[in-house]
């Protein structure tokens, strides 16, 4: 609409008129409140932060001290797509594993608290000794039964202290350290937040937004502490007159490939370019390491699984072999 010549109350009344959502609608009228009172479109989407971040506020307030706001908000468009269809690449390649693990410990549980303690009576009136395969599976099964009313409240605890401690500075640092070391997801994992910060560097950059400015907010948006730390020592070093490429090395996080682009980028006055074919590279790298792990782990699955259910299987007809092999 903007492109179009229209102005840009009109443009926020006739978005607030077709909105939907009633809580977005309020936000969009309360901005076109704002705008003809004399505040700027950035400053008006600066009071809600939960409908409009950092980086985009920021974005807008380049796109209007320069002149290019329709511009500015297509490159956002852009950006947020991108952005989107990466989360559900990783949301994709996530689901798998959690519903499978899901599904077995149901199955598990079934099997320990419904089906096991049928074999324990029968084989309590054979009054026989019990191999030590059937043995733990019977201990295992009255384990179960026996401690499943607690379980359940201490697994609650458990997520509760878990979510407390990530919460905290160091405690999230820790955990998201130690998933970028995971095999297999801590590879996609760091792979993403490559892409993530090359993008959204990139996007900023090509919007007017300064380097220091930008570096904050991509730290911000970084998703991952240990990223985020990098990403400000990086902007430390810069303030002191360093390039952007050699914090990025020292750090550790960043591929060698992504620091000898940004250098390069840096030498030729293209960093924006540079970091937009980056992250165009990562989106790449991206769906082949969710194809990886989808492939990977789908066989694991399968053999967990099937070893787990035939394990319990094979100990509780142990002693009916025996039985039999007597006879």
């Amino acid at each position: 609409m903007i492109s179009a010549g229209l102005a840009l109350v009109q443009c926020i009344e006739i978005l607030a008129k077709q909105q939907d959502n009633p809580t977005f609608k309020k936000v969009l009228i309360q901005i076109q409140t704002d705008v003809e009172s004399g505040t700027t479109f950035a400053d008006s989407m600066r009071k809600h932060p939960k409908a409009f971040d950092t980086l985009y506020c920021n974005m807008i307030e380049a796109g209007e001290t320069a002149g290019i706001l329709d511009t500015i908000l297509n490159r956002l468009a852009t950006y947020i797509e991108k952005a989107q269809a990466l989360k559900r690449k990783v949301k994709g390649a996530m689901t798998y594993p959690v519903i499978v693990i899901g599904i077995s410990i149901v199955i598990l549980g079934v099997i320990l608290v419904f089906v096991i303690p049928v074999f324990e009576s029968m084989f309590a009136d054979m009054d026989a000794t019990l191999p030590a395969p059937t043995q733990l599976v019977v201990s295992m099964s009255d384990f179960v039964k026996n401690n499943i009313v607690i379980a359940i409240p201490i697994l609650g605890i458990l997520i509760f202290l878990f979510s407390r401690i990530y919460k905290t500075e160091k405690g999230r640092a820790k955990i998201d350290q130690f998933a970028l070391q995971l095999p297999l997801i801590g590879s996609l994992l760091r792979k993403v937040a490559v892409a993530k910060f090359c993008r959204t560097l990139g996007t900023l950059l090509q919007s007017g937004v300064p380097i220091l400015e930008s570096l904050q907010v991509v730290a911000r948006t970084a998703g991952n502490m240990v990223i985020e730390r990098a990403v400000l020592r990086s902007a430390e070093s810069i303030a002191e007159g360093r390039p952007l490429a050699e914090p990025l090395d020292e750090s550790g996080v960043f591929p060698n490939l992504v620091v000898q682009m940004i250098d390069v980028g840096e030498s030729v006055g293209a960093l924006d370019a540079m970091l937009a074919k980056i992250s165009d590279f990562y989106d790449e790298e991206v769906d082949q390491a969710v194809e990886n792990l989808t492939a990977a782990i789908e066989p694991l699955m399968i053999v967990g699984l099937g070893g787990m259910i035939g394990g319990i299987i094979v100990a509780m007809y142990l002693p009916i072999f025996q039985m039999a092999g007597n006879i």
